[in-house]
């Protein structure tokens, strides 16, 4: 419930903050020029990730392997991609940090991990 508080409340509210502070800094015409480039960078960062995640994914298809990995990734650059189209400071941030490869891979791992500790598979039953 706090979680979803600090997402759905505090977040957007820190963001509105952000914005219209570097707006006085530096001016709106110049903030509204950053969050439409970062929109469009990060847009494009995650087709050509998605498009990379989908080969890797079809290569360990092809072979019987099951992509689960990548799957993981795909949803990590989904988010990414969500929270870089949203107007902000600290969610173009977390979109981009989502987008570079060796940060992409931790978070994969860790989650991963959290899923294998809360998911038993039964190898007789198979869940």
């Amino acid at each position: 419930m706090y979680k979803l508080f600090f997402i759905f409340i505090v977040v957007p509210l820190v963001e509105l903050w952000l914005l219209l502070t570097i707006g006085k800094l530096i001016g709106v015409p110049l903030t509204i020029l950053i969050i439409i480039a970062t929109g469009i960078i990060g847009f494009t960062l995650v087709r050509l990730t998605g498009f990379s995640l989908l080969l890797r994914m079809r290569e360990k298809v092809s072979v019987g392997e099951m992509p689960s990995e990548e799957l993981v990734e795909g949803v990590l650059v989904i988010v990414a991609g969500a929270v870089l189209l949203t107007p902000g400071f600290i969610t173009d941030i977390v979109g981009f940090i989502l987008l570079i490869p060796p940060t992409r891979i931790m978070i994969r791992k860790y989650i991963i991990k959290r899923l294998e500790t809360r998911i038993f598979i039964d190898p007789d039953r198979g869940m």
